[in-house]
């Protein structure tokens, strides 16, 4: 654990005071599970968005058509219909 100064909106450290309180525990406790939170899912985004690019790039080249294909989408018409 590293100790370090933040400044923060008053009614966020308000709140995150009122949960302290309530659980028992200090605000900083409050505040670092809140930012490893907010931390663990803004990377799951970032892993997400990374995975979504990967995808463009990788079939952004292919035709509607192709892609109707590789969805598994029967293009042909079924016989006697």
């Amino acid at each position: 654990m590293r100790r370090t100064t933040l400044t923060l909106p008053a009614d966020a450290l308000n709140q995150a005071e009122r949960i302290a309180r309530a659980r028992k525990v200090k605000p900083s406790a409050v505040i670092s599970e809140a930012l490893s939170e907010g931390l663990r899912v803004y990377a799951a985004a970032e892993r997400g968005e990374q995975v979504l690019n990967s995808y463009r790039t990788a079939f952004g080249g292919f035709s509607e058509e192709e892609m109707a294909i590789l969805d598994g989408v029967i293009l042909e018409p079924e016989a006697g219909h």
